[in-house]
């Protein structure tokens, strides 16, 4: 097509277009609007909350409530504790499924569609909440932190996109050529696999991360003490059960009203607990796309 020469749209389809546009922009009203409003609330002050005054931007703004949240040593304790099960839970992650998916991506892998079927019942059929805590506690490890990395330290799911991934991507010929060289299954897995798996471990890595970083359900089941708690556990007891602790108070018990700070906690919390998920998006983003589309074909 010539650049001076424009695509001419049928009456159908700019009607189309139209019609597209104003529903992807309703859309985005839904889902944009309460973001708005909790980060507007979250620098606004305590009786604009509670009085309703918050529609769009911040009323009367102030850091009050980022100040209470980071002067909190049981929020800075959480936000460290879900740092921690992040990272740790992340690595254990890609590596068991980058370990799971590659045998089951190779061709001479003898009786790989039996354990695909054993891989695929556990999604479709499990032993329960009850049977999965006395596993774990048999296994010494509530109250510690390895329960909430080891439990889950494969999804069947990823397993299956990242073979998927595997099969599509690196040729035949690359294992061939490994064997005749003398590799083994590890050194191909290190120097040969990883380096062209890319796109499906940075989506895996996106996928795990927030995973672990939303989780809060295994650690209300698996942990007791407090000093283990995750981000999560802290912001459910703000925003369920309502706690405000004396310590959260010191600063500003004698401008706002208990209720007032919890409020304006839940937002200030929801802003900061959401940050490490917006900083990492942008630099796998570009990876996303082709990961899942690549891994989503048939094998």
């Amino acid at each position: 097509m010539d650049k001076g020469k424009t695509i001419r749209y049928s009456k159908s389809d700019r009607v189309f277009t139209y019609l597209n546009r104003v529903f992807l922009t309703f859309i985005l009203i839904i889902v944009g609007y309460p973001l708005i409003y909790i980060i507007s609330a979250s620098f606004s002050s305590t009786e604009a909350v509670m009085s309703g005054k918050v529609w769009f931007l911040p009323v009367e703004p102030t850091l009050l409530g980022y100040e209470a949240v980071f002067n909190n040593s049981s929020i800075i304790k959480g936000y460290a504790n879900s740092f921690y099960y992040t990272v740790l839970g992340t690595a254990i992650n890609v590596m068991m499924t980058i370990l799971g998916a590659y045998p089951l991506a190779r061709k001479n892998f003898y009786g790989k569609n039996l354990f695909m079927g054993i891989f695929t019942f556990t999604m479709l059929f499990s032993g329960g909440l009850i049977p999965s805590y006395l596993l774990v506690r048999n296994l010494g490890l509530i109250d510690t932190r390895w329960a909430m990395v080891i439990p889950n330290a494969m999804g069947v799911w990823n397993v299956i996109i990242a073979r998927t991934f595997l099969a599509t991507t690196i040729p035949e010929d690359f294992y061939e050529a490994g064997e005749l060289d003398g590799c083994s299954d590890i050194g191909f897995i290190w120097k040969i696999t990883i380096p062209l798996s890319g796109p499906i471990i940075a989506v895996l890595t996106l996928f795990y991360a927030v995973g672990h970083w939303n989780s809060y359900f295994q650690a209300l089941i698996y942990l007791k003490d407090a000093k283990l708690f995750p981000l999560q556990i802290i912001l459910r007891n703000i925003l369920i059960q309502n706690e405000v602790s004396g310590e959260m108070m010191r600063d500003i018990s004698e401008m706002q009203r208990r209720q007032g700070i919890a409020e304006l906690l839940k937002y200030s919390l929801i802003v900061v607990a959401s940050i490490p998920v917006l900083v990492i998006y942008p630099f796998v983003q570009k990876y996303f796309v082709k990961g899942v589309m690549i891994g989503g074909l048939k094998g």
